[in-house]
Formats: structure tokens, sequence, C-alpha cells
């Protein structure tokens, strides 16, 4: 007859407590051992030797160990011989029972270092027979019983399946899982256990689920647990909470969820916490309890910063002083600020007075006023005014812009933004003191060297956002869609339709989601009605560190030439050619910007340490000067679609990730469209575009290398991802 071993798991619970405790022990801050310069593990077949290095203590210096992330590690005796343990306890969580370590050596490597090696025999795995499940039988009795469909879904898609390999973890993940559903089903003290029968000589495991669903219990009254002497009425926050917890519904745990991230959003508490409260068993119902902890109404936030990029660079000082209970009603007043200074297209060049070179202060200043629960619970009236100056390759400016409307948020993920906006700008198409942009360029009514404009637009933005994490995403899905109706029965100078949707998803893998696939999709038409002119405060630009990082900040556009350079003798004379013709030394161009946006991006990230991740992206990028739509639209896939391959290196810090990438166009299309059509395109020169050279043989668009007059890389480096 076949020895069966019956595993109830709760006696694996003292082995771990002790493999836990030892795992604590550690060495003294000067380490007594030798350095481990290499641990190899042998004999694994169907486990990855990677995984089990994960899991034991013990493990070899890193080639990173002189940088600031790494350091030397060194061997424990006593550590070394309960890893060893942990080995064999490992491989019985991932469903090998007979697995043993069959031998270890500690080889000396000199007289301060060992490499180590450990050979194991896995033996066997243990598979799932078959799956059984008891106590569900219940659900179907009852007046308060789920319906047949919702019975179903408790055991579809169950991490443990017939024929895979029994593991620890699976079982424990599949435990969890029909928890999570029954509690989501009302049934707030379900109870699931279980236990796993093996049979030692076939290796095969059957597997029992013991499920005791208990009563099934609605949602009863809302209590609130506050400060001392709180500012916000609890009847307040008890209004969130019933954006999701209605009272006699059934309980949910999601419910509960949702109601904490409501509170939460207020925007006035350091701590949320919804909880339910002591079941009635009597009434079936589960009081719900809202934790929360008032964080300080006032705040003030200091910092600086620098922008560095090839076109363009500015050092910046960032303030913003918050009143989150302005007059009471939890009014919120923000006064925000940045002043800086501006260098096109960098420090040394303003500071040679090279040609074209250009530099300003520019300042942005903005009063916000947000006013929540205007006119019902999930309705906020917003409303900012901010004036700035600027200064951009193609022009500078002044002017400041006023933008009101109501945000509805019926769910945290959820959010729709109607809003009347209204700008008022004078433009100066000035970028050297003898070389001004075309008026007609910037969309300006006159030719004069400078221009007011004034645009009058309603927008109403969509955002639905399902990720983990906005800082650093590694999991969900954000979609975006603006639209802009400008001009027309809301004056301003300018009429024109304006679209921009946004879609972004993500998806890691592994056990510790180490491997992060993220993907971008984004795309913009502007169209002035009639054909007319566009204002280049409205049309898009692309590239830089959040854009298609094949090219420097907005340096993909359509681009207007300034004056051309021609190389001069030591006296300052201008050099001929032996036709006579003066020798062009440079011809810059400035971006103005297109009436059409494509953009895609695929990244992978995966995560070296704890603070170190290498991504690897694919960009993509077209701005038309045509809409995106109509008789002469832009292709995509055509010659002005343009691509690039990067990779990058991010350190992970509480503000986000510090991240360099670095991206490398590829020669498919052809140069970036230039007004003049004279215009004469430099060779492609270094990565960086050093060595470029000016030849008068290369006059035409399609003779360039792809996104040409602009170098063939470029080097971002900033705060958060790139999307």
């Amino acid at each position: 007859m076949a020895d069966v071993r019956l595993l109830r798991f709760r006696s694996a619970v003292p082995l771990a407590l002790t493999v836990l405790l030892t795992a604590c022990a550690t060495t003294s801050n000067q380490p007594t051992g030798p350095k481990v310069k290499s641990l190899d593990i042998e004999g694994t077949k169907k486990v990855d030797d990677g995984d089990i290095k994960d899991r034991i203590l013990t493990s070899s210096t890193p080639w990173y160990a002189f940088w600031p992330f790494g350091k030397a590690h060194y061997f424990d005796t006593n550590a070394w011989q309960a890893d060893l343990r942990r080995i064999e306890r490992f491989y019985q969580a991932e469903g090998f029972y007979q697995a043993q370590v069959e031998s270890n050596e500690v080889i000396p490597d000199g007289d301060k270092a060992v490499r180590l090696k450990v050979v194991v025999n896995e033996g066997a795995p243990t598979v799932i027979d078959r799956i059984e499940t008891h106590g569900l039988e219940s659900l179907g009795q009852g007046k308060d019983q789920p319906s047949q469909r919702e019975r179903e879904r408790i055991l579809e898609e169950l991490p443990v399946k017939t024929g895979d390999v029994f593991r620890e973890e699976t079982w424990s993940a599949t435990k969890d899982v029909v928890l999570q559903r029954l509690k989501n089903l009302g049934y707030a003290e379900a109870e699931v256990g279980g236990e796993v029968r093996v049979d030692v000589a076939t290796q095969k495991a059957v597997v029992d689920l013991q499920i005791a669903p208990g009563l099934r219990y609605r949602f009863g009254n809302i209590f609130i647990a506050t400060d001392a002497n709180p500012q916000v009425p609890p009847r307040r926050i008890i209004e969130q909470a019933q954006g999701a917890v209605v009272k006699g519904a059934y309980f949910s745990e999601a419910a509960l969820a949702e109601a904490q991230a409501r509170v939460f959003r207020m925007g006035v508490f350091g701590a949320v916490k919804v909880n339910r409260g002591a079941p009635d068993r009597q009434n079936a119902t589960v009081p719900v309890v809202v934790d929360v902890r008032e964080s300080p109404f006032h705040s003030l936030r200091l910092g600086g910063g620098i922008g560095v990029d090839a076109a363009r660079q500015e050092g910046r000082v960032l303030g913003e002083w918050s009143n989150r209970n302005f007059r009471g009603g939890l009014r919120r007043l923000t006064l925000r600020g940045r002043l800086g200074y501006a260098f096109i297209p960098n420090v040394l060049a303003s500071l040679r007075n090279d040609e074209g070179s250009a530099e300003a202060p520019i300042f942005s200043f903005t009063t916000e006023f947000e006013q929540p629960r205007f006119l019902f619970r999930d309705l906020a009236l917003q409303a900012s005014v901010t004036a700035e100056k600027g200064l951009q390759q193609a022009y500078s400016f002044y002017g400041g812009y006023l933008k009101t409307g109501v945000i509805w948020t019926p769910h945290p993920s959820f959010s729709v933004f109607p809003s009347y906006n209204l700008q008022l700008y004078r433009l100066t198409g000035q970028v050297s003191l003898d070389e001004s942009v075309p008026p007609i360029i910037l969309g300006c009514p006159n030719t004069a060297g400078r221009c007011d404009q004034a645009l009058s637009f309603l927008e109403i933005a969509f955002a639905w956002d399902r990720r983990d994490d906005r800082t650093e995403p590694r999991d969900g899905y954000y979609v975006g869609f603006s639209i802009q109706k400008g001009g027309g029965p809301f004056f301003g100078q300018y009429q024109y339709v304006r679209l921009l949707p946004d879609l972004r998803y993500y998806h890691s893998l592994g056990d510790k989601k180490d491997l992060t696939l993220a993907v971008k999709l984004r795309a913009g038409t502007l169209d002035p009605a009639g054909g007319g002119q566009s204002s280049i405060v409205t049309r898009f630009f692309s590239g830089g560190a959040t854009a298609m990082r094949g090219f420097n900040g907005q340096r993909l556009s359509p681009m207007t030439p300034l004056a051309p350079t021609y190389k001069k003798d030591d006296d300052g004379n201008v050099l001929l050619d032996a036709n006579g013709n003066p020798i062009l030394d440079s011809w810059d161009t400035v971006p103005v910007g297109g009436n059409s946006l494509f953009e895609s991006s695929v990244e992978l990230r995966y995560l070296l340490t704890d603070s170190l991740m290498l991504a690897i992206f694919y960009d993509s990028g077209l701005v038309g000067t045509e809409a995106l739509f109509g008789k002469n639209a832009p292709k995509l896939f055509g010659p002005e679609h343009y691509h690039a391959l990067g990779a990058g290196l991010r350190y992970l810090t509480v503000v986000g990730p510090i991240r360099l990438d670095i991206a490398r166009r590829l020669n498919i299309g052809r140069g970036l469209p230039v007004s003049d059509p004279g215009y004469i395109y430099p060779s492609s020169g270094g990565c960086l575009g050093f060595g470029r050279k000016f030849d008068k043989t290369s006059t035409s668009a399609e003779a360039a290398y792809a996104g040409a007059p602009e170098g063939l890389c470029a080097v971002h480096i900033s705060i958060g991802e790139a999307f």
C-alpha cells in the first residue's frame, strides 16, 4: 500500500519561524570572515538557482561592489549552515519533497576570500492530481443567497490547477483569492483553509479546499474616529464614504477600499483607514469605522531645479503655499510660483554671444482656488489665474491665462473636467539681435516683429487612471482624452478644434515584479477653421525626456531657419569657395510646431537592485504641418514619422526615479520639414551632432539623415518616469 503523507501546513510554521529567526541574525559591522567571491549551485534543473540565492542569507560579492550602491559580502559559518537547510526548505515549498543538498564546499581563494559550491538533487516534483472543494453548498440556501453566476465565479481561474506542480505559495494564494471573493460577496467572516495529501510513492497531491462562508452581511452605520478637536466635520467624512459604502448594500472589501480612497482624496488627512467593525450577527449587518488623522492645513514648500537640454537650459527656484481650509468648508487656496533664468541653446553660447543664442529671466505665478462639494458631493469648482514670462526656441512671450471649471469625480479613478479658458499673450519672434522668426510662422495676423494673441476656448478633459502607482507605475493603465473648441461664440482670435487622446499600459512579470512592460500611445490633431492659421501656442511639439526621446526638447517639429553663418578668417573676413561663393559654417533652425502629433513608446524596465533600474525602449514620433486627418494629413510610418532606440538608468528615490536616457534615431524617413526650400541640410556627424558639415549638395530633405538637422542621438536627465 502506498505511503500517504498528510501535510497540514500548520506544521510548517515552527520550522518557518526558526528559519526566519536565523535569517534575522547578522554579522557584526566589522566582518570577521573571508569575502565570498562566488556562489555556485549545481544540479538545478527545474528550479532557477537565482530564486534560491534570493532566499538565502549568504551571497557572493557583486561586481558593482566598488559603487556607492554596492558592498562586499562576507562568509559566516553559522549563516551558511542555516542556508543549507533553507535550500531544502525552499525546494519543499516548490513541491520537491525529495530534494536534498548532497554536498557543499567552502573553497579558499587566497587568504581573504572563498568560493562556495553546493550540489543539490532535486528529485521528482509533486503534481496536483485533483482539487476538492467543500463548504460552498450552503451558498445556494436562504433568501440572501448569491446568484448562480456569482457562486461560479468564486472558483474560476484559481492559481492552483490540476496537473501543475504543487507549490505552497500558489496554495496560499488560492486560499486568499477565494477568501477575497467571498468577502466581496458579503461574507465578512468567511474562513478558507484546507489540507494537501501527498502520495510519496507517486508524487501526486490531492488539494482539499475547506470553505466556511458564514453569514452574508450588509453594510450598517458609518462611524468616524478622528482627532480630539477636528476641523473637518464628521458628516463631511461620512458623506464621502457613502459614495462607496451604501447602508443596506451587501458588504464588500472592495467598497471599503474605494471609501478609503474617497476620504483620502479630500486632501486634508495625513492618514486614513477604513475597516469593518464587529458584525451584528442577529441583524446580519456590519458597521464601518473610518479612522482619520488630520494633517496640517497650511503648508509651505520650497525647492529648485535645473533643466539641461541640447536646445535649451534653465535654472529655477520653486515655491508653493497652500491653505486647505480657506475660510472653512475645506476650500483650498494655493499660491504657486517659479522664478528662473533660461538660455538658448545653452549657457556657454549665451556667454559667448553666439549667433542665434538668447537668454532671459522667466517666471510663472499661479493662484488657484478649489471649492469642494460644489452643488453636490462629487463635484468641485476650480479656478486659477496665472501670469508668466517665458523664452522658447522660436519666440519669447509674456502674458497670462484664466481657467475655470468644475471637476466631476464619480469614482476615485475617473474624472471629467469641463472648463473655460482665456489666454492672452504678447509674442516676440526675436531669436537674436538681427534675426526674427517671421510673424506668420507664429500664427500672428500681422507682419510686425511682435503680436498680441488672445485665445478663448472651451475644454473638456476625461481621465481614467487605474495605475497602481502614479510615480512609478508597475501595473494598470491610464486613458486620457482632451477636446478644445476655440473661437466662434467664445470670442478669441482663433477658431479651431483640438483633440488629444493619451493611452498608457503597464504590466509587470516575475514574483517580485522586477520586469515591467510599459506602452504609450498619444495622438493629437489641431484643425483651424476654414484652413486658416493656427497659433504657435496651441500647436504640437515633441521631443524631450517625456516625449519622443530621439530628439531634444521640442525639436521634433516643423522648422524655420535663422540667418546662416559663414566661415571667416582670423581677420573676420568671410571665406569664399572656388566659385566665389561664401563658405557656409552653420545654418540653425528653430521649431515652430505643427497641427498633428503621433507618439508611441514601448519600454522594458528591469529592477537590478532595490534602488537601481535598467530600461530599454523604442520611441516613435511625428509632428506634421497639417491636421492628422484630411487630404494632406501626414502618414503614419511615412517619411516624417521618426523612430529611435535607446537605453537608460533610473535611480529610485522618494520623489521619483532620477532618470538618464540615451536614444539614437534610426535612418528611416527624411530630414525635418524646413520652411525655406533652399535650406541646406548638414551631414549627420557623430552621435550628438559633433562634426556636422554643411555641404551645398545636401539641399534635399530626402537625401538627409532622418530627422536632420538634429544630431543622431539625444541625452536626457530628469526626475520621474518618461510616462
